[in-house]
């Protein structure tokens, strides 16, 4: 397993040409909560003109549970994901083909009824999540794995902002989660399973570099096309 990288200046960009396989290449990229996973995804994803695959919107519906209940669900936790339907989900898409993905309703902790929205496969598969890198089922589906490290106090102050601005969290509901199901989940869950890791990758360090390693990787493994001088 690789260990995490050193700062360093950033090699030259890779110029990609596109991949020639009629199937999915499958990049697995996991992290703790505010590791900086999702905007390597997303990065990776725009770089390469791949889809880009949240775990997000794969949690339980828990409709059936009174509000006050629900609130005391622990969303860190890898029982609360729907990992029969993800997994399946994944594999079809790195098959080529389309799924329809469920919608998640942060602000009531449900799934919206009646709504999902249509994935088509795409030549790279970024699946990206807290458990990417946790259900056996997962880990054959992947040609390359990633894990992004951070340290617990960067991931709680990313987990900050984000909860307030994007799911209008308040701070102190905010902490107090953190304290009680985040960062233990994270311990128990999420950093045991960079053991199953290809790569590690600083999640503090720019991210240009970042996404520069993981292609690096990438085309020293050849799931890249050809590239261009």
């Amino acid at each position: 397993m690789s260990q995490p990288d050193q700062h360093k200046p950033a090699p030259k960009p890779l110029r990609l040409q596109p991949y020639s396989s009629r199937s999915s290449v499958v990049l697995a990229v996991a992290g703790c909560s505010g590791s900086g996973k999702t905007t390597l995804a997303a990065e990776l994803a725009h770089t390469l003109g791949g889809v880009h695959f949240q775990f997000d919107q794969y949690y339980r519906d828990l409709a059936h549970l009174p509000l006050v209940e629900r609130l005391m669900e622990n969303f860190d936790d890898p029982a609360l994901i729907e990992s029969p339907l993800l997994i399946a989900h994944v594999a079809a898409l790195a098959q080529g083909q389309t799924i329809a993905r469920p919608t998640y309703d942060f602000s009531t902790y449900t799934r919206v009824p009646n709504v999902t929205e249509l994935i088509h496969p795409a030549p790279y598969l970024l699946v990206e999540g807290l458990f990417a890198l946790y259900y056996p089922d997962l880990l054959p589906l992947y040609h390359l794995r990633v894990y992004v490290e951070a340290p617990d106090e960067i991931c709680f102050e990313r987990r900050l902002r984000r909860d307030i601005e994007e799911r209008g969290r308040t701070p102190e509901s905010v902490r107090a989660r953190y304290e009680a199901t985040v960062r233990p989940s994270g311990i128990a869950f999420v950093r045991p399973s960079a053991a199953h890791a290809d790569l590690i990758i600083d999640g503090t360090g720019d991210l240009d570099w970042k996404v520069e390693r993981v292609l690096s990787e990438m085309h020293a493994r050849g799931l890249l096309g050809p590239v261009n001088p």
